[in-house]
């Protein structure tokens, strides 16, 4: 087969598409034929040299994908050669084949393209596990997503919709904010312009925020705590502005509030298995019923995957990035 290497850490010119050892799946793992990919910050951090896969996964970036089962490994029951799947991925999903455990894969949604349900497991865990699991996000409170357009993003705001929340998004410029308030989105905020802290407690009155999904990390951190709600809680999930902050403990003290922050990709096996459940059971009909979409920016061809890493990097998208695999 042929997939995405790196042979060195560097630019976007370090993705190369060139032949592979074919996978094969061991216990309680598939085969699926890759259809469709989708690109992730983590994987340009990966292609920097900055995020290596963990111990046993695939060494080529991707973690999703969507596509067909070809091979059933050892002890794999409730899944059938032939059936349609997306999956949450270690690694390897910029490839025309990939193994997945099967506690990690998903059948593609009801009314969804299988191409576009590549855009779906990445997001659904990262959002589900965060802003439910762990800050579990009540209906009627106020949850504030930075990045708003970004593919977690977009799903961290129709997720939140669903559930009765309301949803403050940050992003940069108009264009951007336009596209989460079609969303659902309440109250926008453009982080190139205005003060985050001060926008919204005038739009909750003071309040706050009562849960915060961060993907800058340190920049943030204080502002964070400060547009906090009593009680509230950070999730940070990213780190675009720096790992080391100051944390005003007193703050936090005051709010009764909480600070989390989780990965996802190098999560024991049960754990990732225990939030793909759960992603199943309350985002799956979700998706089914269209109350939630995936939200497509473009897709390329897998081997320009550099030109995806780009536009990426760029930040001049909405949503997701997708990646087609050759013959697909």
């Amino acid at each position: 087969m042929y997939a995405i290497t790196i042979p060195e850490p560097g630019g976007p010119e370090a993705l190369v598409w060139a032949e592979v050892p074919d996978p094969v799946p061991g216990e309680g793992e598939v085969l699926v034929e890759v259809v469709s990919s989708a690109v992730n910050r983590a994987d340009v951090l990966q292609r920097q040299g900055f995020y290596n896969p963990p111990a046993g996964a695939s060494p080529y970036p991707g973690l999703e994908c969507a596509g067909r089962i070809t091979e059933l490994g050892p002890g794999v029951t409730g899944w059938a050669v032939g059936d349609e799947v997306c999956a949450l991925l270690a690694g390897g999903g910029y490839a025309e084949k990939v193994v997945v455990p099967v506690g990690q894969m998903l059948p593609v949604p009801a009314g969804v393209d299988l191409a576009e349900a590549a855009a779906l497991p990445e997001v659904a865990a990262t959002v589900w596990s965060n802003v439910f699991m762990v800050a579990h996000l009540r209906p009627a409170e106020t949850l504030l997503v930075h990045g708003g357009s970004s593919g977690i993003g977009t799903m961290a705001i129709q997720l939140a919709k669903a559930v009765g929340a309301r949803v403050a998004v940050t992003a940069g410029g108009p264009e951007k904010l336009a596209r989460c308030q079609e969303l659902g989105a309440d109250i926008l905020i453009d982080y190139r312009e205005q003060d985050f802290v001060e926008e919204l407690r005038q739009a909750t009155d003071g309040a706050g925020a009562d849960v915060i999904l961060d993907i800058i990390g340190a920049k943030y951190l204080d502002r964070n705590v400060r547009a906090l709600a009593v009680n509230g809680r950070l999730a940070v999930i990213g780190l675009q502005g720096g790992a080391k902050g100051e944390l005003n403990l007193s703050a936090l003290l005051s709010k009764r509030a909480a600070v989390t922050a989780t990965s996802l990709r190098a999560r024991p096996l049960a754990e990732k298995t225990a939030i793909i459940a759960a992603v199943r059971e309350h985002v799956w009909p979700l998706l089914a019923d269209g109350v939630v979409k995936p939200i497509v920016d473009r897709t390329m061809p897998m081997p320009e995957a550099a030109e995806a890493h780009r536009l990426m990097e760029s930040s001049s998208h909405v949503g997701k990035i997708l990646l087609a695999a050759p013959n697909a």
